[in-house]
């Protein structure tokens, strides 16, 4: 007999093919599985977002999705790099975390009036819930996520 969960599900973008999947909540940590390309759902580690899959994470996910906006050219943005990674790994299926290089996505950049980089940007239930800017280190970035979570 197959194991029966009983918690709701949520709705998890493939980081792989953006396909939607829902997934118990208290599987969530089981390294789930995408239903269309069979890849890992939750990696431990920033996803690269671009334009054309930006939207479709930040919009229908259920966990929350914690954006860095960063430059490969800005210090700060390297120095906050590695803690962002870190925090990626700790907290798998609780937050997602993702980066847009904003020299590579003016666009995105533009519609979210990022002005200065490093720009954190939290979204939940499809919207903006908070936002930071400027490098965080290992203790406010978690107490920031924290906060907002």
């Amino acid at each position: 007999m197959g194991y029966c969960s009983v918690a709701s599900p949520k709705v998890v973008v493939c980081p792989h093919c953006e396909g939607l999947n829902r997934v118990p909540e208290d599987r969530i940590r089981d390294q789930p599985k995408c239903g269309v390309c069979h890849g890992v759902l939750f990696e431990g580690r920033p996803l690269e977002l671009k334009a054309g899959n930006f939207h479709r994470h930040a919009q229908h996910g259920d966990i929350p999705l914690l954006v860095d906006f960063w430059a490969p050219w800005c210090g700060p943005c390297k120095v906050m790099a590695p803690v962002f990674a870190s925090a990626a790994a700790r907290m798998i299926g609780r937050v997602q975390f993702a980066k847009v290089d904003t020299d590579v996505e003016q666009g995105l950049a533009s519609e979210y009036g990022i002005r200065g980089i490093p720009t954190l940007i939290l979204f939940k239930d499809g919207r903006e819930a908070a936002r930071v800017s400027g490098a965080l280190d290992p203790r406010g970035l978690q107490s920031w996520i924290e906060q907002h979570v």
